[in-house]
């Protein structure tokens, strides 16, 4: 090869790329980089203006081996051991040996081998309709010998194809050959890169991991013959036979995905794994229930009567699933868990890698051999949603990952009517998985084998290197986005193309059988026979009158409920904590539990005032939360505080994870110092995301229901980007799947002059997200509190049963002097949770004297205790707080408003009156009320925005507002 008019020679290097061999070669000085023995060789000459990458990594090891991956450091730090014996140098990555001159073969040769297994996927045959090509490059690689015109590029010529070339040492293409005809090189490599199967890997930048997947792809062999295509295809056929103008989101077009979990399924239970947990859309869902989780035909076939009582729930191809089974191929047992999910696609992710990474936290399965993930995907909310880029970023997190999930994309090549052209500008759907150095392994769905093969490949990789893998299905969409939708409109061209193609079923049964694999009467022997099956359990489907949700449940709690998925008791236990471990919590909150361990100064303080807190017996936000944490661990309730910047908290009130101020990354929790016997506390900083980060919580929290698992937002403002998982899941999860789940949010909200981003978590929305009738006069049983909250949607933990709870939790409070309690209160008086907080001071001795009652929550009530003081009226107005939004309390505020007969009654909030909670409780008044009596509102005015930006303006409306809360003459002349 000649460059600057200088002749040199070539080798081939393992990852592919061509390096010079050096006339003069470059010495690595010895001694550097912990070698001690004669430095290796490495060379210096340079190409075409770019230096040699190997090279750069050589002596960037030898200045700081740190400073490279440590696949390059294990690498040369081997090969100065080596060359100190005398040894020859490993090979990868290699360069020829000084004393070995490179052969002319493997030069020519060097460069095509390279562009194969770095853009042979741009070639690849994988649109089994013939159109597209997969990617969105129209963009051949002109270095890709495509025709035989091309050699010329590398320096050859039609005459060297039958010549034997020497092969590179890093290639697998050869087998146990070393030296091959160049026609059968090329044939080799267009085999492994440029047919059905298309491979995106050499942008990982680990060389063992690459050369993992080289060995896989290019190690000749043959892939046994498979019939597994039979059952989805007829499951197809006959639900468009019986039901052929239901909605069901067929599979056709990509039948082969069933083949391909169960491929992965087995594979990974072969290697160890006994819990597998799916989340998918809503396409082929029917087709995974029935035959890849087994679920019984008659079940799902009875969905489609319109007649089947079924309460609320959701729609068929919605539902979840949970089932224990045998595993066929390998005779162990697996449970295979479908997580239910909405019509919003790809927000199922995070819950079902939260319900992952719970499963393995429980099994004490810290590397993930026992519990896996597959995510299956669609092409276009693969690349268009963005809850996929935040679910890959917890994928290596610490207190996040689950060591690894299996991605697999249905590409259909277009997204509803969409073509992919404009839904997304990157050349794949799937070039999102790059951000974390996954591998791509993209086939053509219409060749089964090549599917089962890749499937297989990639429950090997995430086995062997706990990371994600994706598989990329590029297939078809037999009918329109649904049943009943017609895609000529649309995409006339592609759907003439799809009306001509073959079933994939039948093209690979005549393949089989011109083989001679099975014969034609085999063939349709089985047909008949899985036909016979789902006949007889459509008959059986007919009896089912009523849907027993209990058999669609993707977490069932074993223990918890009675065996009719009932409460065990409908009583709520006391909550009260002994002085004494009260005292040994705050003991252990207010000390530095590993010795030599220097805090910051700022913090010693933070830790003294709670060791005064403790000594008088009060405790302030902060010190409750770690004593209530602290008691649950002592029980042996699992307790997991995650969330944005959650380890010292927002507002530096919290400081659950202590930093040596002198060595770097060294921690300490104290909550796990607690006792020796207590349950583990996780607390951790979450990446910066919303949607992500509270779905996979939601999904941690479905797991069991002896934890307490807590989200935090930074401020409540910012809930509103997970709004997706708050409406689908949280809020309607039990009524659309019967799903139980006690996840707790932490919502900092509160008006004051922050902004209109820093103020309000938005109550309003969450109360009107709640499902108790304003309008429904309750009857006051005995366990009226506990019948309430078990029949709402969302609330509260420490109950025969779980609910979401949704907290707005303090700002300014957290520093209060007054927002305090004292220990009396924790164990001698609030021995339950106290839904309503009555008035305590001087109105209460003279209740028929009081001539206001205002009832308010948060905040606000400071304020007022603060002006109603000031104005001297501490006998005349009586202030009431309601810790309990939703469900509505109404038997204690019946008993408020009786005990001040003569009181107007006033509803004081700080927040706009279009917003808060005036439009919730309001109604709920006028009922326990009778319409008797009038609420008033006090608080500000409505507005657009939460909060106003100004600080003078947000202090002019307080006072305003608190002006009119005491002035007895304000609704003077009104009516309501």
């Amino acid at each position: 090869v000649q460059g600057s008019g200088v002749p040199r020679i070539f080798a081939l290097s393992d990852s592919g790329n061509l390096m010079p061999e050096p006339s003069a070669p470059r010495t690595a000085p010895p001694g550097r980089a912990g070698s001690s023995g004669p430095p290796a060789t490495f060379p210096s000459s340079r190409v075409g203006g770019g230096s040699s990458y190997m090279e750069e990594m050589y002596f960037a090891w030898l200045e700081n081996p740190q400073s490279v991956h440590k696949s390059w450091d294990s690498f040369f730090r081997k090969a100065s051991e080596e060359a100190s014996y005398g040894l020859a140098q490993p090979r990868p990555p290699s360069v020829v040996p000084e004393s070995r001159p490179a052969a002319s073969g493997r030069t020519k040769t060097s460069k095509l081998v390279e562009d194969h297994l770095i853009r042979g996927h741009h070639v690849a045959q994988l649109d089994p309709l013939g159109i597209l090509d997969a990617d969105l490059d129209s963009f051949v690689p002109s270095d890709l010998i495509t025709t035989i015109d091309k050699l010329a590029f590398y320096d050859l010529q039609e005459a060297d194809l039958d010549k034997e070339f020497q092969l590179p040492t890093t290639t697998f293409i050869g087998g146990s050959e070393h030296t091959l005809s160049l026609r059968e090189i090329i044939r080799r490599l267009e085999s492994t890169y440029c047919q059905h199967i298309g491979l995106e890997f050499m942008f990982i930048n680990d060389v063992e991991q690459c050369q993992w997947i080289r060995q896989k792809f290019e190690t000749p062999g043959v892939i046994p013959s498979i019939l597994a295509l039979l059952s989805p295809s007829r499951f197809e056929d006959f639900l468009a036979r019986k039901w052929s103008s239901e909605k069901r989101f067929g599979l056709e077009g990509c039948e082969v995905m069933i083949p391909a979990l169960k491929t992965i399924i087995d594979k990974s239970s072969e290697m160890g794994i006994e819990n597998v947990i799916l989340g998918m859309p809503h396409r082929g869902r029917l087709n995974v229930l029935a035959n890849v989780i087994r679920k019984d035909l008659e079940q799902i076939f009875c969905q489609f009567d319109p007649k089947l009582e079924a309460g609320s729930g959701d729609v068929k191809y919605h539902l979840g699933m949970y089932h224990e089974r045998i595993n066929r191929v390998t005779n162990r047992n697996i449970t295979l868990s479908l997580v239910a999910n909405p019509s919003h696609l790809e927000a199922v992710d995070p819950v079902v890698q939260g319900k992952t990474k719970a499963e393995q936290f429980y099994r004490g399965d810290a590397q993930g051999k026992k519990v896996m993930s597959i995510l299956v995907h669609g092409d276009a909310a693969f690349a268009g949603q963005g809850v996929v880029y935040e679910t890959f970023h917890l994928s290596d997190l610490p207190s996040y990952t689950t060591n690894g999930t299996v991605h697999v994309v249905v590409n259909n090549q277009i997204g509803f009517t969409t073509d992919p052209r404009m839904a997304r500008s990157s050349p794949y759907p799937t070039d999102v998985a790059r951000v974390v150095n996954a591998p791509i392994f993209h086939v053509n769905a219409d060749d089964p084998e090549a599917v089962i093969y890749v499937c297989s490949v990639a429950a090997e990789w995430r086995n062997t290197f706990n990371k994600d893998v994706v598989v990329d299905l590029v297939c078809y969409r037999r009918r329109g986005h649904n049943e009943m939708d017609e895609p000529m409109f649309t995409q006339p061209l592609m759907y003439k193309q799809i009306h001509r193609q073959v079933p994939v079923l039948k093209k690979y049964a005549d393949k089989l059988i011109a083989e001679g694999t099975v014969t034609l009467q085999e063939f349709e022997e089985e047909i008949a026979k899985y036909d016979r099956i789902c006949e007889e359990a459509y008959g059986r489907s007919k009896d089912k009158k009523i849907l027993h949700i209990k058999h669609w449940l993707d977490s069932p709690w074993p223990g918890f409920f009675n065996v009719d998925g009932e409460p065990k008791s409908m009583t709520c236990p006391a909550t009260g904590i002994p002085e004494d471990v009260l005292t040994h919590i705050g003991e252990v909150a207010s000390s530095v539990p590993l010795e030599d361990f220097k805090i910051h100064t700022g913090l010693s303080r933070i830790l003294r005032g709670r060791e005064d807190m403790t000594r008088k017996r009060t405790v302030d936000w902060a010190l409750a939360e770690y004593m209530a944490f602290g008691s649950l661990l002592k029980e042996g309730i699992h307790v997991r505080l995650s969330g944005q910047d959650v380890e010292r908290g927002t507002f530096s009130h919290r400081h659950h994870v202590l930093h040596d101020q002198e060595v770097d990354r060294r921690t300490c929790v104290p909550m796990n110092h607690l006792w020796p016997d207590q349950a583990p506390y996780t607390v951790c900083n979450s990446s910066l995301s919303e949607y992500g980060v509270l779905g996979f919580e939601l999904g941690y929290a479905m797991a069991s229901p002896n934890a307490l698992v807590l989200w935090e937002a930074q401020f409540g403002d910012f809930h509103n980007t997970a709004q997706c998982i708050i409406d689908q899941f949280i809020s309607t999860g039990q009524a659309k799947w019967v799903r139980h789940n006690g996840i707790v949010l932490l919502l900092p909200h509160g008006m004051e002059g922050m902004g209109p981003e820093h103020s309000s978590a938005r109550p309003e929305r969450f109360l009107q997200m709640s499902n108790d009738d304003s309008d429904a006069y309750p009857a006051f049983t005995q366990d009226f509190e506990v019948r309430q909250l078990y029949d709402c949607n969302w609330i509260v933990i420490l109950l025969p049963f779980r609910k979401p709870l949704i907290i707005f939790t303090p700002k300014s409070l957290l520093r209060h002097p007054e927002a305090k309690s004292s220990f009396d209160q924790w164990y001698q008086v609030w021995t339950s949770f106290q839904r309503v907080i009555p008035e305590d001071g001087a109105a209460v001795r003279a209740p028929e004297q009081v001539q206001r009652l205002i009832f308010c929550t948060g905040k606000v009530y400071y304020d007022l205790v603060k002006e109603r003081s000031n104005q001297g009226l501490d006998e005349q107005v009586a202030i009431t707080r309601l810790e309990q939004i939703s469900p509505f309390p109404f038997d204690l505020i019946k008993q408020e408003a009786e005990k001040y007969p003569g009181a107007e009654l006033v509803w004081c909030q700080e927040e706009h009156k279009n917003m808060g909670y005036y439009d919730y409780i309001s109604p709920r008044f006028m009922t326990i009320l009778g319409r008797a009596r009038p609420i008033w509102y006090v608080g500000r005015d409505p507005a657009a925005a939460p909060a106003t930006g100004n600080r003078n303006t947000h202090l002019v409306s307080l006072k305003k507002f608190l002006d009119t809360a005491f002035n007895l003459q304000a609704f003077d002349g009104k009516t309501f």
